[in-house]
Formats: structure tokens, sequence, C-alpha cells
């Protein structure tokens, strides 16, 4: 008879690890894998990506989820390829055929689509997709066979370019490379595309190339990740400031620190700015974020004192001096 394997002892494991996702694979279930293999206590993706999608896929850690929301919000971009021709059920290769058309589309028919979607668009989000309406997400709707009304949602495509291409099967398919807003559906890009083509269109493949300041380059995967050793693993982890690379940065003393992370205004001659990451001048520890107007630091998003803790131990510090250096401050 095997004995029980003990269980996995988790830790506060602060910091960001940029995921390569593969196709297949649920947000979900990419970020319970590298919390088992990180052994971390804390964890949540930023913007999910479908199973059919690849791509970068930012998972935070501990103290990093604070701030997850801000890429949540920055822009992404991606890669796509829509066959022409055939719509789906779906808007991609998983969902059923319900239309299909001929195709008969030139190079001054792509430009013309191309100069259209790009910048500021109206989009109508699609049923399968995890919005919510009366409290249940819309592809659950879908699924049952029924098509809610959805609101239009402002988005912005900041940079497009569609090329005509053959699929791997001599199908006509177009490219799509699109620079983004936040809540951009690109199976709904890829319809809309098709639509205005005259013929329809699906995804065959999707795949996020970078979002905010991160791309390709930054990702590592479940598989790398799972052959290394546990140093090298956790190497692997950017700073929880990592996600904050826009913010401007203030530092204040101790009293002024202690203040601020109770949540209490400081003033200074600071100019008006929206995004800011306020940093404790000793020890030097990221107390979390603000905004400044008429000279007023206000508090936003707030560290914990463990959470700043586990910060500055995870940044190599030697465990008694940060925690007595961070007594001046709380």
């Amino acid at each position: 008879m095997n004995a029980p394997r003990a269980p996995v002892a988790r830790r506060p494991l602060p910091g960001v690890l940029f995921h390569h996702k593969p196709h297949g694979l649920s947000s979900n279930d990419a970020l319970q894998k590298a919390k088992w293999l990180l052994r971390a206590e804390k964890a949540g993706h930023t913007g999910t990506l479908d199973p059919l999608a690849t791509g970068v896929l930012p998972l935070c850690f501990g103290a990093a989820t604070k701030f997850s929301q801000l890429h949540l919000d920055a822009d992404k971009t991606y890669e796509a390829v829509a066959l022409l021709g055939t719509k789906t059920s779906t808007g991609d290769a998983e969902g059923e055929v319900i239309a299909q058309r001929p195709v008969n589309v030139t190079d001054a028919q792509i430009a013309e689509v191309t100069r259209q979607f790009t910048g500021r668009l109206r989009q109508v989000p699609p049923m399968h997709s995890a919005l919510k309406k009366d409290g249940k997400a819309l592809y659950e709707y879908a699924r049952a066979g029924i098509d809610v009304e959805r609101t239009p949602r402002d988005i912005e495509i900041f940079e497009l370019n569609v090329a005509l291409a053959l699929s791997v099967h001599g199908d006509v398919a177009i490219n799509i490379r699109a620079k983004c807003s936040k809540g951009t559906y690109i199976r709904t890009l890829g319809e809309d595309i098709g639509e205005a083509l005259g013929c329809g269109a699906h995804l065959s493949a999707l795949r996020r190339t970078a979002t905010g300041n991160f791309d390709l380059s930054h990702c590592v995967t479940l598989d790398a990740l799972e052959a290394m050793t546990e140093s090298e693993r956790l190497a692997c982890l950017l700073p929880v400031e990592s996600l904050l690379p826009d913010h401007i940065r203030v530092t204040l003393d101790a009293g002024n620190s202690g203040r601020f992370l109770s949540g209490v205004r400081r003033r200074g001659h600071w100019p008006d700015a929206q995004q800011v990451a306020v940093y404790g001048e000793e020890p030097h520890a990221l107390l979390g974020t603000a905004h400044i107007k008429a000279g007023e630091l206000i508090p936003g998003r707030l560290l914990s004192p463990p959470e700043i803790q586990q910060i500055l131990e995870s940044g190599g510090t030697s465990p008694g001096t940060p925690r007595q250096a961070l007594a001046s401050i709380i």
C-alpha cells in the first residue's frame, strides 16, 4: 500500500511570471500548474486567453495580484489567421459551420478593410465570451441556444495589418496583426472583416504576442518551468514593480510612509499624475500606487506590511534586517 503523499508546502511568493500559454490549455489550468510548480499560496492571471489561443499570459503571485488589473487594462498585440468564406457559430474553429460563401477578394479590398478597422470602433461582444448578463456568462446562454442582446463597446485598434494568404489546406485566409485596447475581441474583429469583404470568416489560429511592455521574449513555457530546479523557477519571476513600468516614482520618508500605508493623503511639491508608484525611503520598498492631484498624493492600491516584508525578503535581503527596518514605518 502506498503511503499518502505529503501536502505541498505553500509560500507567499511575490512576483510575476510571463507564461507562453500553449494551444488547448485553459488560462486557469495554466495558472494552477504554475502555482503548483512554484508552491505559491496566492495567484491570479490577467486577461484570459481562450483554450485555442496561445501566447503571453501574465501570472501574478502574492503581492503582485494587487496590481493585476493594470495588465487587464494594458494594450495587447495579437496575430491571427482567419479563414475566408466560412462562418461558424463561435467565430473560431471550434464552432459549427453556419454559412459558406464564395471568396473573391482583391488587394484593394484588403487595403480598404485595413483602413476601415483601424482607429476607434464600436464592437459587439461575441455570445461565446465570459461577459456577464444578469449574473450569467454569455457563453452559458449561447450553449443553451439563447441569443442575448449585447451593448456595443468602445475599443481602439492602434495598428492593424491585414494580408491575404493561403491556409495549410489551401483555403483563402487573411493574416491579421492588431495592436488594440483592452476589451477587444479578435474573433469578432476577424468576423467583422470577413463580412466587410463580403464572404464571412472565422479564426483558425490566435496568438497574443504582447501585453503592455512585455512580449513573447519575456515568457516561459510550463514544460520549461517543470524541467527547472526550484531556484531556476524562482529566477523566472519578475519583481512586483515590473507591473508598474509607466508609473512615476515618489519616495516617502518613514513618517509619511506609515501614514500613506494607513490610507492618509500626503502633501508635497509634486506635479499632477494619474499613475504613481510609491516607495518607502528606508527600507526602500514598494508601498503601493497612488495618483497626485493639486499637490496631494492620494492612495490607490496599498500593500500590507506582511506583503512588503515578503517583497523585501524575496529581493535577497536577509530576513532579520528588513523586518526591523519595516517596523519604523508601520
